[in-house]
């Protein structure tokens, strides 16, 4: 008899323990509690002391994954069973989401920190009236050069990277529709042509590009032009930025006949189970004092118009990153083109690595 007390004994903290644990895990994926936040963003993209801080000033507890490109965080959207309360997608992305009915439309009425993003940045074309998104960061894609190997004049504009001067001396960003955008830019056409005939035309421009092209490369370009590496090389103003902390030989400039801006943006996930904090903590990343510590932090561009005049003078009058008005003009945002388009994209750029090597 004792044995079977104590066999019973035993079952019944088994089953008290797995029921503790399961307490724990479903609090841990937001069931059961309405006090965490589960936050999808791209790495190293917060100062994590706001994180502290939001936890402190609201009582809810933030747990916060990251990724590394849309197509992952998309993917794992898609396969469903997350239970993210807020994302942060570039704005092709976001187009994507809203067409296949990820995203949860936005209540402007809880927006109460929205009026201090700036005009120029909402109602942008991939969400017109923001009905599902809130600027994050935004950026552009341009020219860093190293001045002890070439001059400021050389590289103002995307035709000067042919110049035959850049022999073996030039780096591009392994991405189909950045390195596409510059051979279309400086042929005239959108970035966002869907015409196979101006892509092939924009793909033989590029052919020509290959003697000066060095290597094709990913986040490894931020280590070769910070060691002096390559004379040239087309990068993103976030990434252009640190490379500049790190050498000051180094310079980045925006075409002014025009380039890609993108941006990065908050979203809910139709998914989500905890709007209230999302909403909550979208508010306090709109205040001007934390935009512009996050901005700090990042070293991306705020479209949070408040939070610039809290930016260091010599950091908004940087017209590499806050381009004038003239440029801005001519900026460009991908749009989510269709798959087969995207299809060509990505085979004409293999064609184009195959041939660069």
């Amino acid at each position: 008899m004792k044995k079977l007390l104590a066999v019973i004994s035993g079952i019944l903290v088994l089953c008290l323990a797995l029921a503790l644990g399961n307490v724990a895990l479903n609090r841990r994926h937001g069931q059961g509690s309405n006090r965490l936040l589960t936050i999808y963003n791209w790495g190293d993209y917060i100062d994590p002391a706001l994180i502290t801080k939001f936890e402190k000033e609201t009582g809810y507890q933030v747990d916060y994954e990251t990724f590394d490109s849309n197509e992952s965080m998309l993917t794992k959207i898609r396969q469903g069973g997350t239970n993210y309360d807020l994302v942060v997608p570039s704005e092709y992305t976001v187009q994507r989401m809203k067409k296949e009915h990820l995203l949860a439309p936005l209540d402007h009425r809880r927006l109460t920190n929205l009026h201090y993003i700036g005009n120029q940045f909402l109602n942008q074309p991939f969400d017109r009236g923001n009905h599902y998104s809130v600027p994050y960061f935004w950026g552009t894609l341009g020219i860093i050069y190293n001045d002890q190997k070439v001059s400021k004049q050389d590289v103002q504009h995307w035709q000067q990277l042919w110049n035959p001067r850049l022999k073996n001396n030039l780096m591009l960003i392994d991405s189909a529709r950045d390195v596409f955008a510059i051979a279309l830019i400086a042929q005239g056409h959108s970035v966002n042509t869907t015409d196979y005939q101006t892509l092939k035309q924009a793909q033989n421009r590029l052919k020509d590009l290959t003697p000066n092209v060095k290597a094709i490369v990913a986040d490894e370009m931020k280590m070769y032009m910070e060691q002096g590496e390559a004379a040239v090389g087309v990068t993103y103003s976030g990434d252009a930025r640190e490379m500049m902390s790190v050498n000051h030989h180094l310079h980045y400039v925006v075409p002014s006949e025009g380039s890609n801006i993108w941006f990065d943006n908050m979203v809910i996930p139709r998914s989500a189970r905890n709007k209230a904090a999302a909403y909550a903590f979208m508010n306090f990343m709109l205040k001007p004092q934390n935009a512009a510590q996050n901005a700090r932090y990042v070293g991306y561009a705020t479209p949070n118009q408040a939070a610039k005049h809290l930016l260091p003078k010599k950091v908004v009058d940087n017209q590499a990153f806050y381009p004038p008005a003239q440029t801005m003009r001519h900026l460009q945002t991908y749009r989510d083109l269709p798959l087969k388009t995207l299809g060509v994209y990505n085979d004409l750029f293999l064609e184009f690595k195959m041939f660069a090597k």
